[in-house]
This record gives structure tokens, sequence and C-alpha cells, in this order.
């Protein structure tokens, strides 16, 4: 679906009206993300998470290297209508992608736009209002939704598209915990149902327990990437990149510590639930061995 070899970004500073730098961004990104995969990207404040972002839906494009998207080079200006429509971007602040003065207009907004038939537009947005949990909302106006509701409609916005791919550039960061799980119950459900290939860029460990694949950024540089199991599990790897322990996995290494033998690591609460439970049926059997005889 997406493959990126040495891609270099470099933004222009000017100083003042005669005198400008570039600065480096991205240096040498190179990565592969397969079809139907639910992939995150980690990485601290400024380490070019969001320029990476940009680049798969070319809202810029590389200063040196190449981002193919289901094998269309970016740069090719003739693919460039074909790449947007095949990766659907969901952004920070929703306020910036909703304009429709209410939510079903504002998913039938992109169809419009295309030329698509209404009769088709009202299955599209029924469709794609149906995945987020938005339908009985469509009336509303987007200004009277909470921040977790506006996102999920930003992501019917994407949805209504039909995208291979969608692109979430930090969705949760201005959202409370509920509102955080809610949005992140919806994307895992469109990766997982409807096999579109998931491209999740934020700074919450806890948000990517499930992915297939984790990369982690530092400075413009991907420094490890693997599966949840083995990037929550090297502590110095997570420390490097200033990242969080998922809480769940912090709390299997401080009962390791203090001698439970705990397996390790653990990702998330049923996997916490089900270990827990192995130990309490292994100490049980223990007991009932001990008094036999």
């Amino acid at each position: 679906m997406i493959k990126i070899s040495n891609l270099v970004h470099k933004y222009t500073i000017w100083k003042d009206e005669n005198t400008k730098s570039e600065k480096t961004v991205l240096d040498g990104i190179s990565l592969d993300i397969p079809s139907g995969q639910f992939v995150a990207i980690l990485g601290p404040n400024g380490s070019g998470k969001s320029t990476l972002a940009k680049h798969l839906n070319v809202l810029l494009l590389p200063a040196e290297g190449t981002v193919w998207i289901n094998g269309k080079d970016t740069k090719d200006v003739e693919k460039l209508w074909q790449i947007r429509s095949q990766v659907g971007m969901v952004f920070q602040n929703p306020d910036n992608q909703i304009i429709g003065t209410n939510v079903e207009e504002d998913v039938a907004f992109g169809p419009e736009n295309k030329n698509v038939p209404s009769e088709q537009i009202q299955k599209i947005v029924k469709n794609c209002l149906d995945k987020v949990g938005l339908w009985n909302y469509r009336k509303a106006s987007p200004s009277r939704l909470s921040g977790g509701q506006k996102q999920r409609l930003a992501v019917a916005d994407a949805l209504a598209g039909s995208p291979e791919c969608i692109v979430l550039d930090e969705p949760t960061a201005m959202l409370d915990p509920v509102s955080r799980k809610e949005v992140i119950r919806v994307i895992r459900e469109l990766n997982q149902k409807e096999k579109i290939t998931i491209v999740l860029i934020t700074h919450h460990t806890d948000e990517v327990v499930d992915a297939d694949k984790i990369f982690l950024m530092k400075e413009g540089h991907v420094i490890g990437e693997g599966t949840p199991e083995e990037v929550f599990s090297d502590e110095a790897l997570l420390k490097e990149a200033k990242m969080d322990v998922p809480q769940m996995t912090q709390l299997g290494i401080c009962l390791k510590k203090r001698g439970i033998p705990i397996q390790t690591p653990i990702l998330d609460e049923e996997s916490m639930i089900k270990e827990i439970r192995r130990l309490y049926d292994e100490k049980k059997c223990e007991g009932q061995r001990s008094a036999g005889r």
C-alpha cells in the first residue's frame, strides 16, 4: 500500500527578508505499510510525525527520496487526484475539516464535489455515519457536538471518499479519556471489519497496543520498529524515543520486579486479567497437590 524510500523533507526558515536557512525535519525515512494493516507511528513533539503524515496524502512532496502509494509516485502530478482519493486524512483539530451546517451535509460535501448522484450520496452518508455511530446526530449542527463526536465526524468525512487508507494525525490529542477510547474503537473497527489500512500517528502508547506494527520516531529518524510486544518490552528504546510504557505493561513490569512470576509484556487490561487468573489457577493447583500429600 505505502512504500517510503530515503524520504528527506526540509523546511525553509527565514530569519529576515534576506537571510534564510534550512531545517531537515525528515532525514532518510524508509518504511513499508502493507494493505489492511493497522500501523502506528509514535514519537515526541518535533519528531517529524505530522510532516510524515502530510507526505502520505501529497500535502507535501519529498526534497529527496520517494513515496509510493499503491505503486504511484507522489511526485507524479498526473497521479495526484488518484492518490488523494486513496488516502483519507484526519487531523488533530476536527474544526479545521468540518464545513457543513449539519452533520449529514458535512459528510455529503466530498461526494457532491465528485458529482456523485444524489441517491448514491444518501447511501454513502448513512453508511459512513453508521460506521462512526453518528447517524442519530445527522441533523445536528457540528458546533453542538462534543470533541469526540466531532473527531468521529471527521473520520466519516474521510470515509465518504471510499479511501483504501486513512491517516490520522494525533486525532485524540484534544480529547478526554472517554472520547479518546471511543475514537480509537471506531478506528480499530474500520481496520478489522472494513479492512481499511490505518496509519495512526500519536504519542499515546496505550492507543496502539492492538497495532500490527509500530514505528518509533525521534528527530526525523525511525529509531525502532516492531510489534507492540517487541516495542513495549524494550524499555531502553522507549526511553530513547521519550515514550511512556503503557499502563498495563508498566504494571506487569512492577509485579515481576516484586517476584510475581507474571509473563510480560502485558499490553491491555484483558491480558492482565487472563494472566492473573492463570497465576491464581496455578497457585490453587499447587495448594491442592500439597494438601493431597
